[in-house]
């Protein structure tokens, strides 16, 4: 098991395997269920994660999950797609997710190590919490994430299912997304430009120099431009941009919280602070 979690390749084949069991699971609770297609969706997407989250103690690795971000989405809209004949909505759909997709798995497959390394948060987590740390591992990392990506991509799949049509806000709305995702792809790579040849203790060039976390400021939009797009195409169905809400939440109470702790242990961060926004280049 050692020897496999120190060989880069054969840790990417086996977060591979672990995906494709995942997914396999995923698809045969959905088909056993005969509930609401959402309910039915959320209940698969809970096994599929269950299923993870075993292979993630199994290679006592909790970063096991981090694909799931990125993946699930994809998965989820191809799914519904796949026997429909659908609108320009539901392929504009498609497109803005899927891109949004293989860019951060991109992202993912470009910094994975092997299955020695592990997400410096779930480490920070596993010391702080000890004997607890099984549970927040279950809920906070696996099953909380899940929860809020399913309430992300839930639009998407009512518009696909529903054959909504387009109309200018919501083209408007999806044209957002995918600039936000062309945004998250300029940042990350910015940062391991500034990662290779480290000169500051804190990234200043680029859309580091307006933003803190302009890659998570994307991750906001990306998905807020997907609930509006659908909300204008059906305005009944406003409540569909609760995922959307819980996404903002999460980085906002959670992620950018912790990077900004983890960053306040190097010297000049208030400073730094100061003179650089959280999300927005907007001054008081």
């Amino acid at each position: 098991m050692n020897k496999l979690k120190q060989n880069r390749a054969a840790s990417f084949v086996a977060v591979t395997l672990v995906y494709i069991i995942a997914t396999v699971v995923g698809v045969l609770a959905y088909r056993a269920l005969t509930l609401d297609w959402w309910l039915s969706l959320l209940i698969a997407d809970v096994a599929a994660t269950m299923a993870t989250f075993i292979f993630s103690l199994i290679f006592g690795n909790a970063s096991v999950y981090d694909p799931y971000w990125s993946v699930q989405p994809p998965v989820i809209l191809v799914a519904f797609a796949v026997g429909k004949e659908l609108t320009l909505l539901g392929v504009l759909l498609l497109v803005v997710v899927s891109f949004w997709a293989i860019r951060l798995t991109a992202n993912w497959a470009y910094t994975f190590g092997n299955l020695t390394h592990q997400d410096w948060r779930y480490t920070m987590l596993h010391e702080k919490t000890g004997a607890f740390y099984p549970v927040i591992n279950f809920v906070g990392i696996h099953m909380v994430p899940t929860l809020v990506v399913y309430g992300c991509v839930l639009p998407a799949v009512y518009a696909i299912r529903e054959g909504l049509s387009a109309n200018i806000a919501s083209v408007l709305f999806l044209c957002l997304s995918l600039c936000a995702a062309m945004m998250q792809g300029i940042a990350d790579i910015q940062m391991h430009k500034y990662r290779k040849n480290r000169t500051t203790p804190f990234i200043r060039e680029g859309l580091w120099k307006y933003s803190r976390h302009p890659n998570y400021l994307g991750e906001i939009l990306m998905w807020w431009g997907v609930a509006m797009a659908v909300v204008c195409a059906a305005p009944s169905a406003w409540y569909l941009a609760a995922g959307a809400v819980a996404n903002t939440i999460l980085f906002l109470a959670v992620s950018i919280p912790m990077a900004d702790k983890r960053q306040s242990r190097k010297d000049g961060f208030a400073e730094y602070k100061k003179q650089t926004r959280m999300l927005l280049p907007i001054k008081k």
